[in-house]
């Protein structure tokens, strides 16, 4: 089998298809969101999101609502409960987001579990990337188109606000309705990805690509760049893996992005931990091969008025 016949086989298939577009659009949204979310600080706090959707999706199935829907509500839920819990007692900030989003994301299993249905609902819960039907995919390209139009016509207001909120507030912008605009995103997105991953690995697609381009880059344009290319070829190298070795999708992609951000820490032209002490090493290297040659050449010159035989 040629090469090229291990890239169009698996594209024989509608399934297959209609799984690698999917993801393509959950990992290039996924990681541009994740840009901000690892420069304002809300890797947990997209933990939490994605997590506490998952009642919202449930009961949107029960009574024949979008997913969207019943996530944003549970996404703002969510986020009301953690600063109540917050403000009205002595427990700190990530202690709340921890209980919060347990609590909804047990919630959501329990209604998973008593929800008489004719699909399996556990593929919110881990993801059904191959079972994505034409519906679902029309939804997940909506969604995505929605979410991506606004972080880009939005990106300066967000990246102001994540980089300094007082400044915002100076000069006329609403450091709470941006604040609340990427939450709102942030469960739009959630649902985007629940066809790819499930909700489990959600936060891996939110988190990783962003977290990765920050290593590479100072300019956030570039990571604005970098984070989707990584996520969508991450996504692609992953389906076929898991294709070609009968493993499961999700797991499998969220896989491919674990190595690529281990090997830019490692490694990375920049920061990567192996990169610089070896870069160190090159530094000081030099100098003490001058000392050296410079101590031999004192202890090999003749005294003055000597000669060599």
């Amino acid at each position: 089998m040629t090469a090229l016949d291990l890239l169009t086989q698996p594209l024989t298939y509608d399934f297959m298809v209609r799984a690698l577009v999917t993801v393509l659009v959950a990992s290039v949204v996924c990681a541009v969101l994740s840009c901000w979310l690892v420069l304002v600080g809300w890797s947990l706090m997209g933990d939490a999101v994605s997590h506490s959707v998952l009642p919202g999706v449930v009961l949107a199935y029960v009574v024949g609502a979008p997913f969207a829907a019943g996530a944003v509500v549970f996404g703002v839920v969510a986020v009301v409960l953690i600063g109540f819990v917050r403000d009205t007692s002595r427990v700190k900030e990530d202690a709340a987001i921890g209980i919060v989003f347990t609590s909804l994301f047990a919630l959501g299993l329990v209604l998973v579990s008593v929800t008489p249905s004719q699909t399996d609902l556990n593929h919110i819960v881990f993801g059904n990337l191959l079972g994505v039907s034409r519906a679902d995919l029309v939804q997940v390209a909506a969604l995505g188109a929605v979410v991506l139009t606004l972080l880009l016509l939005k990106r300066c207001d967000l990246t102001l606000y994540a980089f300094d909120p007082t400044h915002a507030h100076a000069i006329g912008l609403h450091p709470r309705r941006t604040g609340a605009l990427l939450l709102g995103l942030l469960a739009l997105t959630a649902v985007v990805a629940l066809q790819a991953v499930g909700v489990v690995l959600v936060v891996a697609l939110l988190v990783i690509p962003g977290a990765t381009a920050y290593l590479l880059t100072d300019r956030f344009a570039r990571m604005l760049v970098i984070a989707p290319v990584m996520a969508a070829a991450c996504g692609v190298v992953g389906l076929y893996a898991s294709y070609y070795a009968d493993t499961a999708s999700g797991p499998t992609i969220v896989l491919a992005q674990g190595v690529v951000f281990a090997l830019v820490h490692l490694f990375g032209p920049r920061r990567g931990v192996v990169t610089t002490r070896v870069l160190r090493r090159r530094a000081t290297h030099p100098l003490r091969g001058q000392g050296a040659v410079t101590r031999n050449a004192v202890a090999t010159t003749p005294p003055s008025g000597s000669s060599i035989p």
